[in-house]
């Protein structure tokens, strides 16, 4: 199967190799500045940069001939080895290959070059002498070699860098989206739990919690698509929650929202959950009443209730609450909740997160 790769990192890969002006043009820098310091006073005069030209051809001639191979060779291995997973084999093979390509094309270049002024009798060819002319464009042929490798290492290491962090985002958000995914049924499990104990107890205040939730549900399925909701919309839904609790429990359930600064976000349906699991696990009488505090602190929320827990649990659980706000925050935030319990309170605060864009 052919490897999938994400188009923005195929097109970081395109550089200034790929197109025949922009290698000509860079060929010819090289080969004008390596002139320059072999002869500045060539330059002087027409006579001298004449005197230049057969030079400056053999010297085209061998950097072009070293940036093609050197590139052809790395675009060659990129597709068959990785410098990740196989660095010392790749810089190996790359090696061997291009240096002997090197050997190769330099010493032909220098016996044509030599041919051509007549230094070279075919008759009688130097091959040690044309071997000792080939050392300077392999030493050319080495610079190349460490700027392509280094070129292609760098390339492939910031490739597998953005493929890791995308492949790191995609299993992030299926965890969150998994995450939020439990939020629904929770909501609608406690729900229909709550109304079956109501429907023995008043018809009235079954019937009027049926409506009450109807109106509040369509919150649930809204802020459920949502990775982050504004704190003022978690708060009147907070109010709108605990009206729909106190048709329940009447006058044995208090509660009292202090949140002036509502800018900021959490985590959707944040509060409903830290609410329920309140009223779950503590006793709700009139003996006993619930109170229920929900204020700011700088850029904290903090959920106070009095804790007088149950001796024990008389409601199915989901087994869904704080463990679920705290992953939460943890794969969308550097910062954690805090839970504080004492003997006659129980607190959780929740960071206010910022969006940036």
């Amino acid at each position: 199967m052919p490897e999938k790769r994400n188009p923005a990192i195929c097109k970081t890969e395109k550089g200034i190799w790929n197109t025949l002006p922009s290698f000509l043009i860079i060929n010819f820098g090289i080969v004008m500045v390596l002139m320059l310091y072999f002869c500045p006073t060539c330059f002087i005069s027409w006579e001298g940069a004449k005197s230049m030209i057969p030079h400056f051809i053999f010297s085209f001639a061998i950097t072009v001939a070293m940036s093609f191979g050197g590139n052809a060779v790395e675009t060659f291995y990129d597709k068959r080895i990785s410098w990740i997973h196989h660095p010392v084999k790749r810089l190996l093979l790359t090696s061997i290959t291009y240096l002997s390509y090197a050997f190769i094309v330099s010493y032909i270049l220098v016996f044509l070059y030599s041919w051509a002024r007549g230094n070279i009798d075919l008759t009688d060819i130097p091959y040690s002498s044309l071997f000792q002319y080939s050392l300077m464009p392999m030493g050319i042929a080495l610079i190349f070699m460490a700027l392509f490798t280094t070129r292609s290492w760098l390339l492939e290491w910031r490739k597998s860098a953005l493929e890791a962090e995308i492949l790191r985002n995609e299993k992030l958000a299926s965890q969150y989206q998994s995450l939020k995914d439990q939020l629904n049924p929770h909501f609608l499990f406690n729900s229909l739990n709550v109304l079956s104990g109501l429907v023995y107890e008043s018809a009235d205040r079954s019937a009027a919690f049926i409506q009450k939730l109807s109106r509040i549900y369509r919150y649930v399925l809204e802020a459920q698509k949502e990775e982050l909701i504004e704190v003022e919309k978690e708060a009147d839904f907070a109010v709108n929650f605990l009206a729909l609790q106190k048709i329940r429990f009447e006058g044995s359930l208090k509660f009292l929202m202090e949140i002036d600064d509502k800018k900021g976000f959490i985590p959707p349906l944040s509060l409903q959950l830290l609410l329920e699991n309140a009223i779950k696990h503590n006793i709700v009488s009139e003996e006993k009443p619930l109170f229920i505090h929900i204020y700011r602190k700088e850029n904290m929320l903090w959920i106070s209730n009095t804790f007088q827990p149950k001796s024990s649990q008389t409601e199915p659980s989901t087994s869904v609450g704080l463990s679920n706000i705290k992953m939460r925050y943890q794969l969308i935030s550097s910062q954690t909740i805090e839970v504080i319990k004492t003997e006659k309170e129980f607190l959780v605060k929740l960071p206010i997160l910022e969006l940036y864009t």
